[in-house]
């Protein structure tokens, strides 16, 4: 073979207009150029990751998409088991619940005069307002269930979350946390108090409630994930705390076994230290920031392989768009594509303790 012909195997195809499914664009998309290329490949990753059959997929989903109309897709995935665990701000697993309590938010523009929007109580998320009244209400919410806890038990975050959607459910609020707490998928959130539950545990507080939340034991449930999984899929709605800390399965399981690595679980091991590790298997991520600058959230997928955090030969991603835009267009293709997936894994094994 030629040297040019090493390089040329995959002809562009031009798309043609006419009547068709989300997924049979996304397919066309694929064989083209661009983001558009990486968008049609962005649904193929995430099919495959569903019908892996030794699989666990792991959404981290971070900033403020709840807000922007996107958690109830959240929801549907939760219930297609099309993931198993998910790693949130605080902000997706709280400004949701406001919806789901009847409230609204609105749209708006982001050319405003903010400080007449500080008069009449509405906070901006870019384009879309929200009534700081409902945002206090929801507050309130979590207040009343945070009163409902052991003031002496260390809760890691998973565990709330999966009791405040126990006890949402109960009152019909099907927000996240609820919709996740009946198909038992848990919920992470390590940065919890970096939100509206930051303000509900003080309001607690004042009440007489003083909530622990202990980070040390959410990350030793969060890693185990590793020890107890064949392969660990990832996909990440932008970066952030939900991306770095997924990314940690990978190589935390290491120290956490005390360097001896996972029985029938196949590992590497680093060439200068006994330390094993178990890079992500399939890695898909949906981002808008750019990796020069040297942040996480734009860090390519290709840096977490001088990690050890993502495979070097499995199927990866990363398409530059926004997620408002993304992540509604591949669930629909997936809708199209795959109506059940099989034995998801059993995860109800991290809500244990609080059963």
């Amino acid at each position: 073979m030629r040297l040019n012909e090493s390089f040329l195997n995959k002809k562009v195809n031009a798309i043609e207009v006419k009547e068709k499914s989300i997924s049979r664009l996304l397919a066309e998309m694929a064989r083209t150029g661009f983001q558009g290329r990486k968008l049609g490949e962005a649904v193929d990753v995430w099919q495959a990751m569903i019908e892996d059959k030794d699989l666990t997929i792991v959404l981290g989903l971070s900033g403020s998409m709840s807000t922007s109309g996107q958690w109830k897709i959240i929801n549907w995935l939760i219930e297609k088991r099309f993931i198993d665990v998910i790693v949130s701000t605080g902000a997706n697993i709280s400004e949701d619940i406001i919806e789901a309590m009847g409230f609204s938010y609105w749209q708006g523009s982001h050319i405003v005069n903010d400080q007449d929007l500080l008069r009449e109580d509405l906070n901006r998320y870019y384009d879309v307002y929200g009534k700081e009244t409902d945002y206090r209400k929801m507050e309130e919410l979590i207040t009343d269930f945070v009163l409902t806890l052991k003031p002496d038990f260390h809760y890691s975050s998973v565990e709330f979350i999966y009791l405040l959607g126990k006890f949402l459910g109960k009152k019909s609020v099907n927000s996240i946390a609820a919709v996740a707490a009946k198909n038992e998928v848990p919920v992470f959130s390590p940065a919890l108090t970096d939100s509206a539950y930051g303000e509900a545990f003080l309001m607690a507080k004042n009440q007489g409630i003083n909530l622990i939340l202990d980070s040390v034991k959410e990350f030793d449930q969060f890693v185990s994930i590793g020890e107890k999984s064949k392969d660990v899929g990832v996909i990440y709605i932008g970066g952030g705390v939900p991306k770095d800390l997924t990314q940690l399965i990978a190589i935390s399981v290491s120290p956490r076994t005390e360097d001896k690595g996972v029985p029938g679980r196949e590992g590497h091991l680093r060439k200068s230290l006994q330390e094993y590790y178990y890079p992500h298997k399939y890695a898909l991520q949906i981002t808008t920031d750019s990796p020069q600058w040297g942040g996480l959230s734009g860090c390519t997928l290709e840096e977490a392989i001088s990690w050890g955090k993502i495979d070097n030969f499995g199927k990866r991603t990363v398409c530059y768009c926004d997620a408002t835009i993304a992540l509604p267009i591949i669930t629909h293709a997936l809708n199209e594509r795959i109506k059940k997936r099989d034995q998801p894994p059993e995860m109800s094994w991290l809500f244990e303790a609080v059963l």
